[in-house]
């Protein structure tokens, strides 16, 4: 809702002043209205991927822990650790800078590399299946974290777009309208008592 007219002076300057800035303001409001539902558009694509991926995040999860309990009872916890010590990376990460409609966010760059042999002689084939269960469980996860922080910047501007929409909407905006009728009203008054007054001094000098 409006809260009330502007405080300025019922004059010609402040009327056409008030009428360019509100037609910037109208302007401005389009433009937001559109950000917002392209911002809105995007983030039920973003939700919908986001879904699938905490899926496949959860499953891959769910296999590497199997594999994982599964070599546990094979080969026990101290083999497993001494394994662990002379293991390399098996995934290569490179973060990159992305945007969506103007809205920045991190995008993982996610390789995977070879898995080396484990350096260890009583090694139990349920360990290479655990490992490679940990890597891919380590790229959907990697992958979920890059949708879940792009889906909550971009809800975040969705929230800030329609705040600034209905606020030109319904506050700004009336207000600017309500404070140009007034003046319109004013000078129109101001024409008609100028014009009575012609009138009667005419009158008399007649």
């Amino acid at each position: 809702m409006s809260s009330g007219r502007l405080k300025v002076a019922p004059t010609k300057n402040n009327l056409l002043a008030l009428k360019h800035q509100l037609g910037a303001l109208e302007e401005g409001h389009d433009l937001l209205e559109r950000k917002r539902e392209l911002l809105t558009r995007l983030v039920y694509e973003r939700i919908a991927s986001y879904r699938e991926l905490r899926g496949l995040a959860e499953q891959a999860v769910a296999t590497a822990w199997h594999w994982l309990a599964m070599t546990q009872m094979r080969m026990g916890s101290p083999a497993i650790k001494q394994s662990a010590l002379g293991a390399e990376a098996s995934l290569a990460v490179n973060i990159l800078p992305r945007r969506a409609l103007g809205v920045p966010y991190p995008s993982l760059q996610v390789q995977r590399l070879p898995l080396k042999p484990a350096s260890l002689l009583c090694s139990d084939a349920s360990l290479d299946e655990a490992r490679h269960g940990l890597t891919e469980a380590a790229l959907a996860l990697a992958q979920l974290s890059e949708a879940r922080i792009a889906l909550s910047r971009l809800l975040n501007e969705q929230r800030k777009a329609r705040k600034r929409v209905n606020a030109l909407r319904y506050n700004i905006i009336p207000r600017y309208r309500e404070t140009i009728r007034y003046i319109e009203s004013a000078l129109e008054e101001e024409e008609r008592s100028t014009l009575f007054q012609i009138k009667m001094l005419s009158q008399r000098e007649a």
